[in-house]
């Protein structure tokens, strides 16, 4: 099942995207999409639903849950990347936070202010499902409600030279396009097995596939959950293959007027303009 929430001229409607890929409109069932309905019972619920009996709707994209409580990131978690930045590979996950909130998978990404260093970072997202505490890599899976496409945007200079943690050059406004779709777990059969690209501008910059993840999604809600209890409807976005802008020689970051698209196997694509700040 794949879930989102579409923006339309009479607000924000929980929808599914049917076998043919046409938006269903689920607000005569629930009132959106957010950490409650992401639990196993709700989302059985909702499987139980014949999409053609739902009306047809149309709209932008909004981020997959009205409700993100925390956006939770691994860092350095595919070996290439962690060679182009210039850092050893890690031996445990590289955790940090993002604490601006989600957009849409279409929204434009805006260069923050004195900026000259905004990167691209394609990930795979994680929704949690259900509160998860200790939980063994064995059993981890089963907090899994589904996985997202995510970019992680960053502002280099302003994660590097300041000092400090990472979260202040991740957490400019617009830096967490999420979505356009949450893809529930079981039509996903294995995370790490799982295509991804960016581009900007029409030319390639990212390739890779989960499977080249240093730490699996076994291994990372595992181990957050070890020292912070998860809960229906946090993300968890799981490092980026290499490619990212900071690793080019020479590095090179995004401007006004660039677009960036991106995308995952099975979990939608994300296209968004570059634009510039204005107070």
């Amino acid at each position: 099942m794949k879930l989102c929430r579409i923006r339309t001229d009479g607000g924000v409607r929980p929808a599914l995207v049917d076998a043919d890929g046409q938006l269903r409109d689920l607000g005569g069932h629930i009132a959106d999409v957010d950490g409650a309905t992401v639990g196993p019972a709700a989302l059985d619920a909702l499987r139980a639903i014949d999409p053609a009996d739902l009306p047809l709707i149309s709209g932008e994209y909004e981020p997959i849950l009205s409700d993100i409580r925390r956006i939770f990131c691994i860092g350095l978690n595919y070996s290439d990347h962690a060679i182009e930045a210039n850092m050893p590979i890690p031996d445990h996950p590289i955790l940090f936070m993002k604490a601006c909130p989600a957009t849409g998978a279409n929204d434009p990404i805006i260069i923050p202010k004195e900026s000259e260093k905004t990167d691209w970072e394609v990930e795979l997202g994680v929704v949690i499902g259900s509160e998860t505490r200790h939980v063994s890599q064995a059993d981890a899976l089963s907090h899994v409600a589904g996985y997202c496409v995510a970019n992680d945007v960053s502002e280099r200079s302003f994660q590097m030279d300041f000092g400090g943690q990472w979260i202040k050059g991740k957490s400019c406004d617009s830096f967490a396009p999420i979505g356009p779709w949450l893809v529930t777990k079981d039509e996903v059969p294995d995370p790490q097995a799982l295509d991804m690209y960016l581009d900007v501008n029409g030319e390639r910059r990212q390739t890779g596939n989960t499977r080249t993840m240093i730490f699996p999604v076994a291994d990372i809600v595992s181990f957050v959950s070890r020292f912070i209890t998860l809960m229906p409807g946090d993300v968890i976005m799981t490092g980026t293959p290499p490619g990212v802008g900071m690793g080019m020689k020479p590095a090179q970051y995004l401007r006004a007027g660039d677009v960036v698209t991106l995308g995952i196997d099975g979990l939608g694509t994300q296209r968004q303009e570059v634009v510039a700040y204005r107070a």
